[in-house]
């Protein structure tokens, strides 16, 4: 029936050129199309995308009790200077806020989908509109046109209130945090401004800086930096002021920086220990001074490994001033020896406390749980999706993803603590929560809502919301 299909190119020539496909094209675009699918017990099934009525994201209405607990997006709506005429708007600041981050936390990363979004019921209620009654959200254009609206002083009072939103969510000064930093490159595919080409990543690229606190996950900012590595220099210049806005808040809380070799700087170490309660650990590059000073180490490793055939695990410190730095500093080496050879990590710190192999492991390698929280943010929110052409719309759109990690971060370890759920992915927690289809009513006195009889997460998604009703009393 059908002729040779052997490339993608001449299947789609002829799906253009065939008359039937494009009668169905036709008879979608001016009326509802109905799709056959496979008979169930000898009964013809009928298909349609005709329900005005359902939603399939449900469970963000789980989200908009985060929101409505701690008013993150409405404390946010107030940072940013709205200039259109207000005899001519339809969407306010907070409204597109709404549609926009919570699109993002269901995985609807894309400005395009607000066209196919901006009526349906679970997001309006989201962004404060009736669900039937109520006006459509904003659509592609509009949002895009708010996004290139945001000014470099509403960035500014934007990243101001993260930060203070992360405070804010302890309810004491903490003893201890950890702040972790890390870099990550975003990709970039058009003419976007201060897209540089990264060597290491082999593109063109954005190279966003992420902070969080290692104990908690809790997100302190993301700041939007150009594709190529920044120098130790600059990194510490932007440290310094986040460290001394925590210090400003928290007087007395212990403050560790870890981080990669890139955050080792002489600069910034120095200025770490004249500060009270402020401390490191940071990875080190290699070179001939070290390897000469754990070479002990180094054969003692390999030498096992030959007599036993066994990988070996070796840590050793000691004590090493490099020359840009103003004392010696204490150094701890691992060694690992196994088939696949010689593997030799340096860290630094200003920690002499804590035995040598905890330090590393409990203190070092623990910040790879950091990569897990630049996972969730950038995998599973597309945060990567730097598709604007100004910088500064870049960044509001950074902070947009960020805004929804908080959110969900908020509903997983405030709300969700205790399930299932506690310390699983976003993705999961989209794919099993927020992805409930929803029947939504709009009734003459209130909203009726009615989620799937079988559903897995019934139970969970019960006890939140009976948990939230308790809350509003």
């Amino acid at each position: 029936m059908f002729p040779e299909i052997t490339e993608l190119s001449v299947f789609s020539g002829y799906v253009e050129q065939n008359p039937l496909c494009t009668m169905l094209k036709n008879n979608s675009e001016t009326s509802p199309l109905k799709l056959d699918l496979f008979p169930v017990v000898d009964k013809s099934v009928e298909l349609s995308f005709t329900g005005e009525q359902i939603s399939s994201d449900g469970g963000l209405l789980l989200l908009r009790e985060v929101e409505n607990q701690i008013g993150l997006i409405d404390r946010i709506s107030s940072c940013i200077t709205d200039n259109r005429d207000q005899r001519y708007t339809d969407h306010s600041i907070k409204e597109m806020l709404l549609q926009r981050v919570f699109q993002i936390a269901a995985g609807y990363e894309d400005c395009n989908d607000c066209n196919d979004l901006r009526d349906d019921m679970i997001f309006k209620m989201c962004a404060g509109r009736l669900p039937q009654s109520g006006s459509e959200l904003a659509s592609q254009p509009t949002m895009s046109r708010f996004e290139n609206s945001v000014g470099i002083k509403d960035l500014y009072r934007i990243g101001e209130l993260i930060f203070n939103t992360f405070v804010k969510s302890y309810s004491d000064e903490p003893p201890l945090i950890i702040v972790d930093c890390d870099d990550t490159n975003n990709n970039t595919y058009g003419q976007q401004e201060l897209s540089l080409f990264n060597q290491y990543y082999q593109g063109y690229c954005y190279m966003p800086l992420h902070i969080y606190e290692g104990l908690s996950g809790k997100l302190i900012t993301t700041i939007l930096k150009p594709g190529r590595r920044s120098k130790q220099n600059n990194i510490a210049s932007l440290l310094k002021k986040i460290i001394a806005r925590i210090r400003e808040k928290w007087p007395n809380t212990m403050i560790i920086v870890r981080g990669d070799g890139h955050f080792a700087s002489a600069d910034f170490m120095d200025w770490c220990e004249e500060k009270y309660n402020t401390g490191f650990i940071t990875g080190l590059s290699g070179n001939s001074k070290l390897h000469q000073l754990a070479d002990a180490t180094i054969k003692s490793a390999e030498r096992e490994f030959r007599q036993y055939g066994k990988p070996v695990k070796r840590y050793h410190s000691f004590w090493y001033q490099a020359g840009s730095w103003a004392k010696p500093r204490r150094v701890i080496v691992k060694v690992e020896a196994s088939d696949m050879g010689t593997n030799i990590r340096y860290i630094v710190t200003d920690q002499t406390q804590f035995r040598t192999r905890d330090l590393y492991e409990k203190g070092y390698c623990a910040r790879g749980a950091m990569e897990l929280r630049i996972k969730d943010h950038k995998l599973y929110l597309k945060s990567d999706r730097s598709s604007c052409n100004s910088f500064k719309a870049n960044q509001f759109r950074l902070f947009l993803h960020s805004l929804a990690y908080v959110l969900l971060h908020t509903l997983q370890k405030e709300v969700l603590q205790g399930t299932e759920f506690a310390n699983v992915t976003f993705k999961t927690i989209q794919n099993k929560i927020i992805k409930t289809a929803a029947w939504v009513k709009e009734l003459k006195t209130k909203i009726k809502i009615e989620l799937p009889r079988c559903c897995p997460t019934k139970a969970v998604q019960t006890n939140c919301l009976q948990m939230f009703s308790i809350l509003r009393v």
